[in-house]
């Protein structure tokens, strides 16, 4: 992206920069850029912005510790708002939320690729002995593979036996396959995208 192809005269020096969870996909605050911004973002990796109540720049997480690490940014077609990807050290919100439009209990999926940040925590810190999830890795990708398919199977059995504890053996399921992912060197933005090549418009 050229930063000078941005159109930061409509705003009268400053362009509406939406923050998104890269991991999420959650949309985190609205701030503002001016050139100096967006290029300090760029070159330091965490987000800062124009504050327009102090006339100045500020970066994100300076006071509260609650940095948002800066991975990528984009323009819409008109070039004069920018999205921002990043991975948030913290609460985003000044009231101790994730996002600034609405409380992080209200989006249940978001916790999927939060759950699969979580795992890999697992994979890389935790001692096997006390963690199922790193035993799981301990063990290797045969064990991954079969617990993958007997909690499959599981959840079969329960969906056509009308076993009211369908939805624990679905979480299960999908729980072991997302560590067989990660094995692999996959998250569910892959299978997500190759979803999407499979979709026909139907």
């Amino acid at each position: 992206m050229n930063i000078e192809t941005l159109d930061f005269n409509k705003g009268n020096g400053l362009i509406p920069a939406i923050i998104q969870d890269n991991r999420t996909m959650e949309v985190l605050m609205l701030g503002y850029m001016n050139k100096e911004a967006l290029k300090k973002t760029i070159k330091s990796g965490q987000v800062t912005f124009f504050s327009r109540a102090r006339n100045c720049l500020w970066t994100k997480g300076e006071t509260s510790g609650n940095f948002l690490k800066f991975v990528g940014v984009e323009t819409d077609c008109d070039s004069d708002t920018l999205l921002v990807r990043v991975i948030p050290t913290g609460p985003t919100c000044h009231l101790g939320r994730k996002s600034c439009f609405g409380a992080f209990a209200d989006a249940p999926l978001e916790w999927l690729p939060l759950l699969e940040e979580v795992i890999e925590k697992r994979k890389q810190d935790d001692n096997p002995d006390v963690s199922y999830t790193a035993r799981l890795f301990e063990r290797g990708l045969s064990r991954m593979a079969q617990k993958v398919g007997e909690e499959g199977l599981e959840t079969a059995l329960a969906a056509v036996t009308d076993d009211p504890n369908f939805i624990g053996e679905a979480s299960d399921l999908i729980f072991h396959l997302l560590v067989l992912l990660n094995a692999k060197g996959f998250r569910l933005t892959d299978v997500s995208k190759y979803l999407r090549t499979r979709n026909k418009g139907e």
